[in-house]
């Protein structure tokens, strides 16, 4: 955000400009929080489909196309206990996420 009002709306760089960019994106972002009915059930449900495979899953994977571990060694357990594990968070987790939005759905007020 102060990149382009550096560059493109010909801002000068400062401190205040800083100040009160970082100010309105973090306002903004607040306003967004409690606009959105459910944000933190709807991180939880978008986190698990995104969080779990880039973080879990997808890394052990790739080390072991790459790497070729002995079959049943230490390194090889590991992965595939990190390859279950991110899967079953990928599949938890937005469950969870989704049971959270509908609990939440019954009593739900805007701005309570």
């Amino acid at each position: 955000m102060e990149t382009f009002m550096v560059k493109k709306m010909k801002f000068k760089p400062s401190l205040p400009l800083r100040v009160i960019g970082r100010s309105l994106y973090v306002a903004l972002t607040m306003f967004l929080g409690m606009t959105f009915p459910f944000f933190g059930a709807l991180l939880g449900f978008f986190g698990g489909f995104a969080f779990a495979p880039t973080t879990y899953f997808l890394p052990c994977i790739i080390w072991l196309i790459i790497f070729k571990p002995k079959r049943f060694s230490f390194s090889w357990f590991m992965n595939w206990f990190c390859i279950i594990f991110g899967v079953l968070l990928m599949v938890l987790s937005p469950i969870g996420a989704l049971r959270d939005i509908i609990v939440q759905a019954k009593t739900y007020k805007f701005y309570s």
